[in-house]
């Protein structure tokens, strides 16, 4: 009989969460169920087992009442038991600690996937309530979960799971499984790369972290001797209107297109030339975990840059596929974007051999292989029967 792992997430799902939907999708050894409070109806969750088990309070909740007292209304134990799940997976930290008592009261292991402001985001600015007054006892209530036997944590990157360590997880309680993209649905464009306008494009949301404002900057001077140059600008965000503003006073003109649906996303990047991501740390720690639109716009063969902590170093073969820069450096930026969209020949080099690497390496389908592993070792269940995870 096929193993059961119920997917948690509070709200479900939002655009800038498609990577939950696609690593449910691509399981092959595993029946996954998406869990969750909340329908924001944004993605189309039309293909997968969804359950919902409940309207909350949010994290306040949880975090107050450990949800002991929610968890046992009528029906809720009962109906998700029925499903004889063996593994309960959340993504994120907070969600985490919102899940936990519900694996408790079924019974079953928790596997936390970090992703990145979870872990990056320095204990301190918690405690001190910039998160919420109900969110000041997050690093506690992280670290007593990162406690207990039958939890295990997975980053999103080598750069996560070392923040990780560093925030006060055990080594051995958290290993590195990327989480890919679909390299049969992404493929590059009709379009190719020489014969497209120089374009360049950016894919995030308008927070502190993603460094649009750097981008913006770089922008400028590329324009000043490329004065053909095409910005635009993906994603929505609290920075919204004052990147805007920057736009017009830095006289960039970019195109600020808001939240995008994946499939609109890909048709931005079958434009573009170019896909930037200049994250930096924000100033309450907050970093990017790795950033898979670098790996979306590589596998449609689309070259990139990044600073972003995590992509940059794993998720880019620099000098191939695109450049790695160091953040906040807008002079070494714009000279790589100038070296990139003045050389339509190279940038098509790039483009492929930036397919070709993120096939190698970043598939979903391989990646998840190695995630249903791990469930299996987590849940123990015997593996011998699947090739795949013999070493």
């Amino acid at each position: 009989m096929i193993p059961t792992v119920l997917v948690y997430r509070s709200s479900l799902l939002p655009f800038s969460e498609t990577f939950i939907r696609e690593q449910l999708q691509s399981y092959r050894n595993w029946r996954g169920i998406l869990i969750g409070h909340r329908l924001i109806q944004q993605l189309d969750l039309k293909n997968l087992d969804v359950r919902l088990i409940g309207e909350t309070m949010g994290h306040a909740t949880f975090l107050m009442q450990e949800a002991r007292k929610y968890l046992g209304m009528p029906g809720l134990s009962r109906a998700l038991l029925q499903e004889k799940p063996n593994l309960l997976h959340a993504h994120f930290g907070p969600d985490a600690i919102t899940a936990a008592p519900i694996a408790q009261l079924l019974g079953l292991p928790l596997i936390v996937t970090l992703h990145g402001y979870d872990i990056n985001i320095r204990p301190q600015w918690w405690k001190s309530g910039n998160g919420g007054k109900a969110m000041r006892g997050y690093p506690r209530a992280l670290l007593k979960l990162a406690a207990r036997p039958d939890v295990h944590f997975v980053a999103v990157s080598n750069a996560i799971r070392q923040q990780a360590i560093l925030y006060g997880i055990s080594p051995q309680k958290i290993s590195t499984h990327y989480i890919g993209v679909d390299v049969s649905r992404i493929r590059p464009g009709c379009v190719p790369i020489p014969q497209r306008r120089q374009r360049l494009l950016f894919v995030g949301r308008l927070v502190e972290k993603k460094g649009c404002e750097y981008l913006l900057r770089a922008a400028q001077i590329v324009k000043s001797h490329m004065p053909g140059l095409e910005l635009v600008i993906v994603g929505d965000g609290p920075l919204r209107s004052g990147l805007e503003r920057l736009s017009d006073e830095l006289d960039i003109g970019a195109s600020f297109m808001g939240a995008l649906s994946p499939a609109d996303v890909k048709g931005e990047l079958d434009r573009a030339q170019l896909l930037c991501l200049p994250s930096i740390h924000a100033q309450n720690g907050d970093a990017e975990g790795f950033g898979l639109v670098l790996l979306e716009a590589q596998a449609a063969g689309v070259p990139v840059i990044s600073s972003a902590r995590g992509g940059a170093e794993e998720g880019i073969a620099h000098g191939i596929t695109g450049f790695q820069v160091e953040e906040g450096r807008i002079g070494a930026l714009a000279d790589r974007i100038s070296e990139i969209l003045t050389n339509p020949v190279k940038a098509a080099a790039m483009g492929k051999a930036g397919r070709d690497f993120v096939s190698s390496r970043f598939d979903i389908r391989q990646c998840t292989q190695s995630l249903e592993c791990l469930y299996d070792k987590i849940a123990k269940l015997p593996g011998a029967h699947r090739g795949s995870c013999q070493h």
